[in-house]
């Protein structure tokens, strides 16, 4: 995790398929937010889920899912 509580985490663009890296917050979870994939700049749609451990897990998907 960062100084600030968030944690990096890398993540599959569900339009080009590249590995990106985020910071997921953790007072987004349970949150629906878009981010603009870094490579193909197509807007990801991310969910947030706390596992065991206070780690985050991004869930992503296409606008058109």
């Amino acid at each position: 995790m960062t100084a600030q509580g968030l944690q990096e985490s890398s993540v599959y663009c569900p339009y080009c398929g590249e590995s990106i890296s985020v910071l997921l917050n953790p007072e987004d979870v349970g949150l629906d937010y878009i981010e603009d994939c870094q490579v193909c700049c197509r807007p990801i749609e991310f969910r947030l889920r706390e596992q065991a451990g206070g780690w985050l897990e991004a869930e992503v998907r296409s606008d058109v899912e």
